[in-house]
């Protein structure tokens, strides 16, 4: 087994390195003066089997389409030099919002990201609380894996704020299963069983709307979501709970994008804490200092180090 993490996803995966009690193999990224890069691993992969972490999400050094880039061409290298197997850990997966048509002629962006990726050698893909299950399995035509932070959110939430929960909300139907997944983790771990509530939430060109929310809302609510982008969507959902009465309102997302900064979601008075995953490393995005203190990160090392452990027993 070979396991390389590429720069830019360099602290996640010195972390999920040091769950399994290994070094990180070594690689070369270079840039070049007119623009261009390459990678290439240090080590012989011949015959083996290899793993490589890349969280394909926009920061202020690279975009979204540079780290795609880089990562093809050094799985391109990977199979090149005779790897047996590679198999990306894709902590965020870009792209895998647009899952599906809903304009006439839409791209359908989760499956070309897909198609690139096994087109230079991509064996099997690792992914972590993906948009749309569905999607991402009807997509990859190689084995995949997405993993979830039910377990790791609930316990989380009973270390921190025990186990007076009294609702989880879902900011869309679209996250109802996701939410009583969560729910179901945070019975096991607490013994508490919240109720469950819903937002009503409509998409077009961009913009929200909808602010119906479906269900009990008690006075502790944990709105829980895959993402933070712009912070629209759960700021609705904060706002909808506190007109429903509750008096504190937890937000936990798996990734923590803050597209722009997320202004809205940082100027929100209604919402007492944000607790987001390292699928995304936060300290690389252009948020201000203030904001960055105020936002709580919990590690998926060990989620990734049990499923690589797994794969190779």
């Amino acid at each position: 087994m070979r396991l390389f993490a590429l720069n830019a996803s360099s602290a996640l995966g010195q972390s999920i390195a040091s769950q399994l009690d290994r070094e990180l193999d070594p690689h070369e990224e270079r840039e070049f003066s007119y623009g261009e890069h390459k990678a290439r691993p240090l080590v012989s992969v011949w015959a083996e089997d290899v793993y490589v972490i890349s969280s394909l999400h926009g920061d202020k050094n690279l975009t979204v389409n540079d780290k795609i880039c880089r990562l093809l061409f050094f799985v391109g290298a990977l199979k090149d030099a005779g790897a047996r197997s590679v198999t990306a850990v894709l902590p965020y997966l870009a792209y895998s919002r647009k899952d599906r048509r809903t304009k006439p002629r839409d791209p359908v962006t989760t499956r070309y990201i897909a198609t690139i990726l096994q087109s230079v050698g991509v064996d099997g893909a690792i992914t972590m609380d993906v948009h749309n299950q569905a999607a991402l399995d009807n997509s990859f035509r190689c084995p995949t894996v997405n993993l979830s932070t039910a377990k790791l959110f609930a316990d989380y939430y009973v270390r921190t704020i025990g186990s007076s929960v009294d609702s989880v909300v879902s900011p869309d139907l679209g996250g109802i299963k996701a939410t009583r997944a969560f729910i179901d983790a945070f019975e096991l771990a607490s013994g508490n069983v919240p109720a469950l509530a819903v937002m009503d939430k409509r998409r077009s060109e961009g913009e929200v709307s909808g602010s119906g929310l479906i269900g009990t809302v008690g006075d502790h609510v944990l709105v829980v979501d895959d993402m933070i982008g712009s912070g629209t969507t759960l700021c609705r959902a904060a706002t909808a709970c506190r007109e429903a009465g509750a008096t504190k309102v937890s937000v936990g997302a798996t990734h923590g994008l803050f597209q722009e900064g997320a202004p809205r979601l940082f100027e929100h008075k209604g919402i007492d804490s944000i607790t987001v995953t390292d699928t995304v490393a936060i300290d690389t995005l252009s948020l201000p200092a203030e904001n960055l203190a105020r936002v709580t990160t919990i590690s998926t090392a060990p989620l990734f180090a049990d499923c690589l452990r797994n794969m190779q027993a």
